[in-house]
């Protein structure tokens, strides 16, 4: 049985808070439903005190911002973008139209074809999270997508300039300086200067996270995404200082975001506990990442390794990070999780910001039905049927009108009986009888 060294706070908790999330988002989205760009302007006065004559960025200011960047920075950004580029197309590339004919003349098949235009959320605030943009923009791109439209809020009043070059870069059509719920509603429900899209994609704090979650339907989302998490797999083999800085690494990213060991080893646990309470002091981000760890952290030790890999799972978690002896064992002991990072050569932070898989991962759970962003999100896989010979054709209405007619489905049966009647020789009698 599994032994818990260190619980988090009461659910309770976490969801009191999560309601008024829910109510002010509402609040929001109906005054931009209703108000258009003047509801957008006034929000984003409130939340980031910013208002410029157009949020747009024109190509002018765009060529400015980018040309202020350090060379070094867009040189990594191209780097990581081209990571990203290469393994989205490899994914695109994976994905085949097909067609077959299933009876003479009779062809089914399906393509694969990208929404009209795409929303990219590239999130700010404390943290300008630049991969964002590699994430949504380059991926959406890969696929095809005709239009993106990619918004990032501004910091403390002042333009995000790596962001912006990234977002450039990546192929963004349209860059917007707006952030936060006023951001994604615009986006989604469009306004007077901003075209609405029929899809979003992109991580983004609590009230985004609602924001998308309230407008689904409305539009397509890539998926239902909270606070980052991290859980993290490890035997007696694993280096306790390196399983203390990973779990930190992602608990730095809010107050709200759990941090998960799993382990074989009590000794080990005991270890990476000291490492943490003496690390965080320190830590620069410690005012988030000491409430994610103190509320949201947890410590379990399981009895076999197969133990742990089945408590893992049961958490379903963002990140699962495997530091034990073998870790491609996880790659067929474990299904529910965002991302899997195997061996201690690797680390979540790799997957956030260089290594090229996508770091858009569900949260909350959603890993046990859903994978991350990738290029698939901004694809429909559409069917066409096509019938040209008439035998078939004649031969599909006769059985067409018996199974239409078992569900009562005149309507239909009689499609297939005009099918049969014309290219099969077949009788009409509902035809005869309206004295045709």
């Amino acid at each position: 049985m599994p032994r818990f060294l260190k619980s988090p706070v009461p659910r309770s908790q976490v969801t009191a808070a999560r309601a008024d999330v829910t109510d002010r988002v509402r609040t929001i989205l109906d005054d931009i439903r209703e108000h258009g760009d003047e509801a957008v302007r006034r929000y984003s006065e409130k939340f980031d005190n910013w208002s410029p004559e157009s949020f747009r960025l024109s190509p002018e200011e765009i060529e400015r911002i980018v040309a202020g960047v350090p060379r070094q920075t867009l040189d990594d950004i191209r780097f990581v973008q081209k990571q990203v580029r290469t393994f989205a197309q490899a994914q695109r590339d994976s994905m085949l139209d097909v067609e077959i004919e299933t009876l003479p003349g009779v062809r089914l098949g399906h393509r694969h074809v990208s929404v009209s235009a795409a929303g990219a959320y590239v999130p700010g605030g404390r943290y300008p999270l630049t991969a964002s943009a590699h994430m949504t923009i380059v991926t959406a791109k890969v696929a095809g997508v005709p239009r993106v439209a990619a918004c990032t809020p501004p910091i403390r009043g002042e333009i995000p300039a790596a962001t912006v070059a990234a977002m450039h870069l990546a192929g963004a059509d349209e860059i917007y300086l707006l952030g936060g719920v006023q951001a994604v509603a615009a986006l989604a429900v469009g306004t007077e200067s901003i075209p609405g899209v029929p899809m979003l994609a992109g991580p983004g704090n609590a009230y985004v996270a609602e924001a998308k979650r309230q407008l689904f339907g409305e539009v397509g989302i890539d998926l239902f995404a909270g606070p980052t998490e991290i859980l993290v797999v490890a035997d007696e083999q694993a280096d306790p200082f390196v399983v203390a800085v990973d779990l930190l690494s992602q608990a730095e990213h809010g107050p709200d975001s759990p941090a998960v060991l799993v382990t074989t080893s009590e000794a080990l646990a005991r270890e990476v506990e000291q490492h943490i309470e003496r690390l965080l002091p320190g830590m620069p981000t410690k005012d988030y990442a000491e409430p994610a760890w103190r509320d949201h952290g947890e410590i379990v030790v399981a009895d076999t390794l197969d133990e742990a890999f089945g408590i893992a799972d049961s958490y379903a978690s963002e990140h699962v990070q495997v530091l034990t002896e073998n870790p491609r064992q996880a790659l067929e002991k474990m299904h529910d999780y965002g991302a899997l990072f195997l061996g201690e050569g690797t680390c979540v932070s790799y997957g956030d910001k260089v290594i090229g898989t996508n770091h858009v991962l569900p949260t909350r759970g959603a890993a046990r039905y859903t994978g991350g962003l990738w290029v698939g999100k901004y694809l429909k896989t559409v069917t066409y049927q096509e019938v040209t010979d008439t035998d078939s054709s004649a031969l599909l209405g006769e059985v067409c009108g018996r199974a239409a007619r078992v569900e009562l489905f005149e309507g239909h049966a009689r499609s297939g009986d005009v099918r049969a009647a014309k290219y099969g020789a077949r009788a009409l009698p509902w035809n005869e009888e309206a004295g045709a």
